[in-house]
This record gives structure tokens, C-alpha cells and sequence, in this order.
């Protein structure tokens, strides 16, 4: 769903977050060690859900929390550039990833929209 005016909405919250921000000068490692990977659902808030705050940990999100390519070359450098040494793995409830599979996704996106996703791999399974 767009919003008119595109992104001023969240342009102008990041310029109020900006002006309040108080975190200058962190180095960007994982304080606590942590690196979790987890769905992309706005349900999951991360840090809170195991006791973290900001710094402590890096957070990767995909469709399912599935360990992509992509997320593990995030877990290479995580570990070996950020002060990882614990990787989490944290699955949800009721999500979408684990309620079906991939052929179904991608008729779903095929039917809303028109376009082939067919090429998209989201690591989609009820099992």
C-alpha cells in the first residue's frame, strides 16, 4: 500500500530519531557475541526477546529466518569481523514460511500481481 508523499513519513522520523540519537562512537561489534537470524516478521523484536539492547548483537532477517546464502556470508563476517561467537537461529509461530511451500508462494504472488516469481527461492516448507 503506498502512502502519498512516498517516503516523507519515515524520512521525517528518521531525521527526529537522528536529532535525539545518543550511541555515537559505537564500533559496530557484537557486544554480547550474538548473531541471530530470524524471520522478517514485524511481529519478532529480536534483542527484547532474549534480554538485549542495541550494540549487543547482529540481527539478520529473512522470509522464514531461513539461512540463505546471503545470511550465512552475514554469519562469515559476523564471526570473523564483529565479535561474533554465538549464532541464533530463532524461528516463530504462525509464520507464512513454514505454512506452506515455495510452488504456492509464488502463485500467490502470480495471482495478486501477475508477475513470475518462479525464479525466487524463499525456502518455504510445511514441514
Amino acid at each position: 500500500m503506498a502512502i502519498d508523499g512516498g517516503f516523507d513519513d519515515l524520512l521525517a522520523n528518521n531525521k527526529r530519531f537522528a536529532e535525539n540519537f545518543d550511541q555515537h562512537g559505537f564500533d559496530g561489534l557484537a557486544k554480547a557475541g550474538v548473531l541471530m537470524i530470524t524471520c522478517m516478521d514485524s511481529r519478532i523484536m529480536p534483542l527484547e526477546m532474549v534480554g538485549l539492547t542495541f550494540g549487543d548483537a547482529k540481527i539478520i532477517r529473512t522470509p522464514g529466518g531461513r539461512v540463505t546464502t546471503s545470511a550465512l556470508a552475514g554469519c562469515i563476517a559476523g564471526v570473523h569481523l564483529l565479535n561474533v561467537t554465538r549464532i541464533m537461529v530463532v524461528p516463530h509461530s504462525r509464520c507464512a514460511m513454514a505454512a506452506t511451500d515455495d510452488d504456492v508462494i509464488i502463485e500467490k504472488i502470480r495471482n495478486s500481481s501477475g508477475a513470475d516469481a518462479s525464479w525466487v527461492r524463499f525456502g518455504a516448507s510445511a514441514d
